[in-house]
């Protein structure tokens, strides 16, 4: 088995950076999101408008019912008063369902965009990035931070013009029917602004622990209920701990989650409070001002000013709602662009070169890496010089944390190098476009990864327009077609969960005959056996012996029976290469490669 961590020493895990501030840079980020949506939304603001203006009225003709229509018995002009109030209730129904309509379209269409950015950012990343980062906490980022600005992303919009237009309809309405009332109305106004502006801060603060707490217990879940989790959690007898620990996870959930509901909820509740009590608070007004010899209102109007100030009640908590919920986003909004400010440094250059017949060259000019950068103190390769001709091979061997597979990571440019160059066909591996270098470079590690899906479709995922001939022919040459074929359902099998319905052998050889059916001209075996067992191993190996048939090889080997035909042999210690030169020529020098060989015994025969 390969002793190898994939977390190294030198790779510190990923934190995100802290959260910027509160300013209006952050909020114009976020309104440009809906740029590309803005005739839309116009189209929702004049409803909304129509809306808000359609149901002022409605006051006006309650008046008018109340003061002459009844009074005077003009049983026509009730009629059309009435007839007018259904109308605006239908017509503001109507508006009410477009406006929902377009405006979750909108929504969801954002989400759809940020989704995706936040996706192909992460396709963009380079691999010590996803080393240094669990994968729940990148499903979480996507599934949970984004569902979590749902609300938010569909209806935010749409609510605040609504609301706004409905606030400001309502007000000049109210100041039209009476002044001194409207004054009275709203004198509380901005303290209830003051106090929602802190419950929203309050929220936003919660609702980041409580998204951070989401994600670690995402990330918990995808380690130790994935296949390869749960083998190890029952073989370990660790499967009560683990269920104990994510008790523990929960419960820290639970704390968080009912902070988050609760927070500013008793100020909230006050405001509600003194908004509904606002009508006995202008009956009354309206009472002492009769008795006071001040102007009277008729019934009518004081009704009317009733109910529209309680339409505004409505539109008003609403708006206050809204900012809570827009300053509690904030901290989704926060968690999402950390991702996508994240620096791509694996880019294509701005002129790629595009070879459209790669003959597989390979060569290493003074290469040096780092995973700290160019100006670390430590390097993982120091010096690396060299050349593996069109169709030749390369053995590359040496003791554990050498350098051997960083240095076949190299030649796709999984990493980039910090100094010297990598160079197909003569073309710096960084000038060429990711066309051509994922056409070049095929890489078959132990590390093998299938998806839930067929096995043809498995295949089908290095080259999708592969027909079936196509496929069988790259499974027989994988030395798999016969276990294949003799299943119920052949090509058809589902894998299940990567693979783990195949055996490690079987898994290998699938691997190789997508290598196979994707025809690379330079291929990387990257300790492809050294998980194995002998019996197996002989198997895949003559599939990879198909496989490595006219194609440029470096093999990186833990076990070194399958590198004594390579046509050089490189041995490296310490990131610099310490030997170099046949199986032969390596045991005649009795340096490090011989030492290497006496210690496995399948080399132990004459040479």
């Amino acid at each position: 088995m390969r002793r190898r961590s994939p977390l190294r020493p030198h790779e510190p895990e990923w934190t995100p950076p802290p959260p910027d501030p509160e300013h209006p840079a952050q909020v114009r980020r976020i309104l440009r999101l809906f740029r590309p949506y803005r005739g839309r939304l116009v189209f929702v603001g004049l409803l909304v408008a129509a809306s808000s203006l359609v149901t002022v009225a409605s006051p006006f003709l309650l008046r008018e019912i109340l003061d002459v229509a009844i009074p005077r018995g003009r049983t026509g002009l009730l009629t059309l008063l009435a007839l007018g109030m259904i109308a605006a209730a239908v017509v503001t129904s109507v508006f009410g369902v477009l406006q929902t309509l377009v405006s979750t379209t909108v929504g969801q269409r954002v989400m759809h965009d940020l989704r995706t950015a936040v996706y192909a950012r992460l396709q963009s990343m380079p691999l010590a990035f996803f080393t240094r980062t669990r994968t729940g906490e990148v499903q979480s980022r996507i599934a949970n931070d984004i569902g979590g600005m749902q609300a938010t992303v569909t209806s935010t919009a749409t609510s605040l013009v609504s609301n706004l237009t409905s606030v400001v309809a309502s007000v000049a309405a109210m100041l039209a029917l009476d002044w001194r009332l409207t004054v009275v109305s709203l004198l509380l106004l901005p303290v209830f602004v003051w106090i929602s502006h802190r419950v929203g801060r309050e929220r936003k603060r919660v609702t980041s622990q409580r998204q951070k707490q989401m994600a670690a217990m995402a990330a918990m879940v995808t380690e130790s209920l994935s296949v390869s989790g749960i083998l190890l959690g029952r073989t370990m007898g660790r499967a009560d701990s683990l269920t104990a620990a994510f008790s523990k996870e929960s419960e820290r959930l639970v704390d968080l989650e009912v902070k988050a509901n609760m927070a500013g909820r008793w100020r909230m509740s006050t405001i509600g409070i003194v908004m509904a009590a606002m009508p006995a608070l202008l009956y009354w007004a309206a009472g002492i001002s009769l008795e006071t010899g001040g102007p009277a209102l008729s019934i009518g109007t004081l009704v009317a000013f009733v109910s529209l100030q309680q339409g505004l009640l409505r539109p008003t908590v609403s708006l206050l709602s809204t900012g809570v919920q827009v300053q509690t986003s904030l901290a989704l909004f926060q968690r999402i662009f950390e991702y996508l400010d994240l620096p791509v440094e694996i880019t294509e250059p701005e002129h790629p070169v595009r070879l459209a017949k790669i003959r597989g060259e390979v060569r290493f000019e003074d290469v040096g890496f780092s995973y700290d950068g160019p100006d670390a103190a430590r390097s993982t390769l120091t010096g690396i010089d060299l050349v593996v001709p069109a169709g030749g091979s390369l053995a590359v061997v040496g003791p554990t944390g050498s350098g051997k597979s960083t240095l076949g990571h190299l030649v796709p440019r999984l990493y980039d190098v910090t100094g010297g160059r990598v160079l197909i066909d003569g073309v710096d591996v960084r000038d060429l476009d990711f066309d051509t270098l994922s056409r070049a470079v095929g890489i078959v590690s132990q590390e093998t990864y299938l998806f839930h899906a067929s096995v043809a479709d498995n295949l089908r995922f290095a080259k999708p327009d592969a027909d079936d001939d196509e496929i069988r022919a790259a499974a027989e040459a994988a030395q798999i077609h016969d276990h294949i074929a003799s299943l119920p359902d052949g090509y058809d099998t589902l894998v299940g969960e990567r693979g783990h319905r195949f055996s490690g052998g079987e898994q290998q050889r699938l691997a190789i005959a997508r290598t196979i059916l994707r025809d690379p001209p330079v291929l990387i075996l990257d300790e492809a056996t050294s998980a194995l067992d002998t019996r197996t191993e002989q198997a895949v190996q003559k599939a990879i012996d198909a496989l490595s048939e006219g194609r440029t090889t470096i093999t990186i080997a833990h076990r070194l029976s399958t590198v004594r035909d390579a046509d050089q042999i490189v041995v490296l210690d310490g990131g610099r290469i310490a030997e170099r030169g046949t199986h032969r020529q390596l045991l005649a020098a009795d340096g490090r490669y011989a030492a290497l060989v006496r210690g496995d015994a399948r080399l132990a025969v004459p040479v």
